[in-house]
């Protein structure tokens, strides 16, 4: 997320929004999600996507759906 948004690696905490404190607009975050789903080989259903508004929920939904 740090290279992609252009912030420095310790803005990026588990509690950050990727739009109030990383700077991301929708687009981004759009593009955060295709880019989570490629790198972890899952889909995301646009209804769950809409909920990963921090680091840690996107963390904490990989965590819980990512299967090796």
């Amino acid at each position: 997320a740090s290279d992609k948004l252009s912030i420095s690696e310790d803005q990026v905490t588990e509690e950050a929004s990727f739009i109030d404190d990383l700077g991301a607009d929708s687009l981004d975050t759009v593009e955060l999600v295709m880019a989570l789903e490629d790198e972890f080989k899952m889909d995301i259903p646009d209804e769950e996507a809409e909920k990963l508004t921090t680091v840690g929920k996107a963390m904490d939904y990989i965590l819980a759906h990512f299967s090796k």
